[in-house]
């Protein structure tokens, strides 16, 4: 991997000509960025990875962590163990995006054939969706909670039949969407300037949260030093490992999502070293310090409140002084916006673009996300840690990772980074395969995936005909399908196709 400082020297650029760009396969979106094109410095991804990583959710992923009984070193541990891991793959699905300019639908082009790149897209874009309903729902949370500080009988509101929400509810979470919606319809330009805005915000309020709890706490012992219900005398003794690795695989997946369509930010990369020094330099840094905070003030509510509070928005909502509390969440708000925007809607409008190259804009394709993010009820997918662990992180991660895997094998082992980037445009090109698949892609990927559907049926529905080993494998979710759908699709191209080794010692 080329870590040159000169962009000219590990750019490729590309010229289309008119029989290209007339393709259906074709839009100025999903078209490879050019030279000028090229402006992110390993600064900008730094500040886009901490920014991405002091959102809520990230509070979450280690408060989680907490109320389920890890020590503060265990929780912050684990996430940096996940963070160095995820970090390998993402920095390899990032290379083409710089070396090619090309977003990640088009990458997947390569691999799964120009048509198959539709599977994952579509099912990264699902992923997206249902991030855009979370942060979403996180924005309006924190509205309704302001709200009921001056008008307190909304909290007993009844829930809306079928939904599981109140009206005031349901109110606070469309004014929040719509938001969003309006800065969508303002293009992706925006998405820096809400960044630089968002990143100190968060960051100031976590500081401010950090220091009440240590205050509050009487001091940093209690947080750190409370022990582990795994250790000796806990109430879950000699489970840790049971515990660990679920929750390593969880964290992993928590930029699963990132680790694939990295592409579609590496592509307004200077050069491959400005996206690798940003990046291993931004999201392990970003992680742990804002991990560090969500870990701290979970267990200062443990000391303060007598157990243990998960959700940052709860938390802040039991400041007695109003004009903290509005500032506080009003300030989650604008931070969550500026999250859901760069981390949610830029892949998936991305995916539903090249699902319709010629009849979906980048607009059109953030407003599907928008849509789809409400359908999916996101308030059930965050409502307690262990759904959040065991039906969504876990879950998700298991089709990312069989994804990760056909397309960083395809990438490095099959097509030794080389890429004909006109041929990925083409029906009558290398990528077409058999009518728009390749079928050893698909099959690779249905091979990582299948072992984990029967653990996920086990967690989701309690169903106790299914084998404990079924459920083990579950837990292991990412490194079960990435390592399976990578040794699958490496055997069949061997075995079936010739023709894309040959064929990768003349590309580029």
């Amino acid at each position: 991997m080329s870590t040159n400082a000169s962009a000219a020297s590990d750019i490729v650029p590309t010229l289309f000509d008119d029989a290209i760009i007339n393709s259906d396969h074709y839009s100025p979106d999903l078209a490879p960025t050019t030279l000028q094109q090229r402006t992110w410095s390993s600064r900008d991804f730094i500040v886009l990875w901490i920014s991405l990583a002091a959102c809520i959710p990230t509070y979450q992923l280690a408060s989680s962590l907490i109320q389920q009984g890890m020590s503060s070193w265990e929780a912050i541990f684990t996430i940096l163990v996940a963070n160095l891991i995820i970090l390998v793959p993402l920095l390899l699905n990032a290379h083409p995006g710089t070396k090619y300019g090309i977003s990640f639908p088009v990458y997947c082009r390569a691999a799964f054939g120009i048509l198959g790149a539709n599977i994952p897209a579509c099912l990264r874009a699902l992923v997206g969706c249902g991030w855009f309903g979370i942060q979403a729902w996180i924005g309006g949370w924190a509205i309704y909670k302001i709200l009921t500080v001056f008008i307190p009988s909304w909290e007993s509101q009844p829930p809306i039949a079928m939904l599981g929400i109140n009206l005031p509810q349901l109110l606070c979470l469309m004014f929040f969407w719509s938001i969003n919606m309006a800065v969508i319809s303002m293009g992706i330009n925006s998405i820096r300037y809400l960044l630089n805005i968002k990143a100190p915000l968060l960051i100031v309020l976590g500081v401010a949260m950090l220091i009440w709890a240590v205050y509050a706490a009487d001091g940093f012992g209690p947080l750190m030093n409370r022990p582990s219900k795994f250790a000796n005398g806990g109430s879950k003794a000699g489970q840790f490992w049971s515990f660990f690795f679920p929750a390593l695989t969880a964290n992993i997946g928590f930029w699963a999502t990132l680790s694939l369509n990295i592409p579609d930010f590496t592509r307004y990369a200077r050069s491959q070293r400005d996206q690798i020094t940003g990046q291993t330099i931004g999201l392990p840094l970003g992680m742990v310090l804002f991990s560090f905070i969500g870990v701290a003030v979970t267990s200062a509510t443990i000391v303060i409140y007598g157990a243990s509070i998960w959700d940052p928005v709860v938390v802040l909502s039991k400041f007695e002084n109003p004009v903290v509390l509005v500032v506080s969440l009003v300030a989650i708000c604008i931070a969550t916006l500026a999250t859901n925007i760069a981390a949610n809607v830029v892949s998936p409008a991305n995916d539903f673009v090249h699902l319709l190259p010629k009849l979906v804009s980048f607009k059109m394709g953030g407003w599907l996300t928008g849509i789809l993010g409400l359908l999916i009820q996101p308030w059930n997918l965050i409502s307690e840690p262990e759904g959040y662990f065991f039906m969504w992180l876990i879950a998700y991660s298991a089709l990312l990772g069989a994804a990760g895997g056909v397309l960083i094998t395809d990438y490095y082992c099959v097509r030794r980074t080389r890429l004909n980037v006109i041929d990925l445009y083409k029906t009558d090109g290398q990528y077409w395969y058999k009518n728009g698949f390749n079928p050893w892609a698909v099959l690779a990927i249905t091979a990582g995936i299948l072992p984990c559907i029967p653990g996920f049926i086990e967690v989701t529905y309690r169903a106790s005909m299914t084998p404990t080993y079924w459920t083990d494998l579950y837990h292991y979710s990412w490194f079960v399908s990435f390592g399976i759908a990578s040794v699958v699709y490496l055997y069949t191209m061997t075995l079936f196709d010739r023709s894309a080794f040959e064929a990768s010692q003349s590309e580029g």
